[in-house]
């Protein structure tokens, strides 16, 4: 786990599942991602310290393997 925490595993695993980033979100702590998948948009925060939040965003994604 490097100083994002989850972040470049997560990011790893949504370009593995062909996810695509879509825009940056807000104030730019999120970003926007969809999934082919599942259809779904869902955010991805800038940092990702939590194994929790990190399998939230696989789950949202569409993609069953967990962190």
């Amino acid at each position: 786990m490097g100083s994002k925490g989850f972040r470049d595993d997560v990011l790893s695993l949504l370009k593995e599942n062909g996810c695509s980033f879509v825009k940056q979100g807000g104030k730019g702590s999120h970003e926007i991602w969809q999934s082919p998948k599942s259809s779904q948009y869902f955010t991805v925060q800038k940092k990702i310290l939590s194994r929790h939040t990190a399998n939230k965003i696989l789950k949202d994604a569409g993609i069953k393997k967990k962190l």
